[in-house]
């Protein structure tokens, strides 16, 4: 996804005292940018349920029904409103969520879905690759003077920024507990801005000398590491710094501190910060697994929600809970454990915050949950919806290298009005 920096170019570094930060991926992400011109106040975390989680089991329950599984709903602050029984923690806060329940989209294949639902498009189509939501948010929503990158992915190596360009790829942070390594100097601070300095002379020299853009992209690459590393927001990546009530809260697990992590990202000014929770592709034993995600989920998204509202951040900030699909209604019993198989075709995601209308239920599906029967929701209509929460123009066009224009979100996308009522 990264262009990894050669052999001469790490020896550069390394003489500079930067030590082996390359190695992360750090320096890559930093010749790419950090944002856009344009600066505004909205900001996104997407919390991604990797393998598409079952909606009859977490936020579309139909209890009584066939295939129903064990699990019990319970109420939420919000009246007529149910979920399942293991998101306790989140039951209260449904006045600041909604459930669109009429997800239906075309894609059943894990990596078709996946890139559908980051993108707006379907992989392949017109032969471009397509920008990430996480990607555009970036560059529509970051600022070109904030020294952090304004999309981070937490857990997961997430889609980037196609056609718009390696400026607004994702830095990826594979552990959060370790957040972003390398960032320390290896000589003290006079020697480190004199490597430095020397460093920047040769830079000149050559880029005077050649004017090519791949020099272009390494003279900015060590300007936005210098820039990192000398940085007072890079301390937002040091989960340390958190109390330890706030880390338990959250949940010891990777992806709790994957959305704690978010926060304080968040709340330092990164636009967007995807975090990731896999093992929810549950072809076998589907109800203990969903426990136990569910279980793992329900503190983390709770105490970032609340954490978000406690801080008056909510309102500029979207949550949004989902995967790539849902689950079959109908229980297969081909293992040792009852499972459910990939469902496009009627599914639920979950949005917070971000200045919706939370307290509601979006489209409905029958009484199996296997079809859509109110308010239908396909991928454009999904984006364009994030799109407009965020303020993003989705009409907005973007131009290939090609110089072929672009939308943000394809022709035929149907804003969900509802959540802006």
């Amino acid at each position: 996804m990264l262009h990894d920096l050669s052999r001469r170019d790490a020896l550069k570094l390394a003489a500079a005292g930067v030590s082996s930060l390359s190695l992360s991926g750090w320096f890559n992400v930093l010749a790419q940018g950090v944002a856009a011109q344009k600066t505004k106040t909205k900001r996104c975390v997407l919390l991604w349920m990797d393998g598409g989680p079952s909606h009859k089991d977490t936020f579309d329950m139909k209890p009584g029904t066939a295939n129903a599984g064990s699990f019990k709903p319970i109420d939420t602050s919000v009246p007529g409103i149910q979920i399942s029984e293991h998101f306790p923690k989140f039951a209260p806060l449904m006045k600041h969520a909604a459930i669109l329940r009429g997800m239906s989209t075309g894609e059943g294949a894990h990596g078709r879905a996946k890139y559908n639902m980051h993108t707006g498009y379907r992989e392949g189509q017109g032969g471009v690759v397509y920008p990430s939501l996480g990607s555009i948010t970036a560059k529509e929503l970051g600022r070109e003077e904030f020294p952090l990158p304004s999309f981070v992915s937490i857990g997961n190596r997430t889609y980037g920024a196609g056609f718009i360009g390696t400026r607004y790829q994702p830095l990826v942070v594979n552990s959060p507990s370790r957040g972003v390594e390398n960032l320390k100097p290896l000589v003290s601070g006079s020697a480190f801005d004199d490597r430095v300095g020397l460093l920047d002379q040769m830079e000149k020299a050559f880029n005077g000398e050649y004017k090519a853009g791949a020099a272009t992209a390494h003279r900015t690459t060590y300007d936005r590491a210098v820039t990192l590393m000398k940085s007072k927001e890079a301390k937002a990546f040091d989960l340390s710094l958190e109390p330890a009530s706030s880390r338990k809260a959250y949940g010891a697990t990777p992806f709790g501190e994957g959305c704690l992590l978010a926060r304080r990202l968040i709340e330092t000014g990164v636009s967007f910060v995807e975090v990731g929770l896999g093992g929810w592709d549950t072809h076998q034993d589907n109800f203990d697994r969903v426990k136990t995600l569910s279980g793992t989920v329900d503190p983390a998204l709770s105490s970032l929600v609340t954490d978000l509202k406690d801080r008056g951040l909510l309102d500029e900030t979207l949550v949004i809970w989902m995967g790539e699909f849902g689950r079959t209604p109908k229980i297969n019993t081909r293992g040792a454990k009852p499972g459910r198989d990939h469902y496009p075709r009627a599914w639920s995601t979950v949005l917070v915050g971000g200045g919706i209308k939370g307290g509601q239920v979006v489209g409905k599906t029958d009484k199996e949950g296997a079809a859509v029967v109110d308010r239908p929701i396909n991928a454009l209509d999904f984006m364009a919806t994030v799109c407009t929460a965020l303020g993003i123009d989705h009409t907005k066009q973007n131009t290939t290298s090609t110089n072929r224009p672009i939308r943000i979100v394809d022709k035929g996308s149907k804003v969900v009005k509802e959540l802006f009522a």
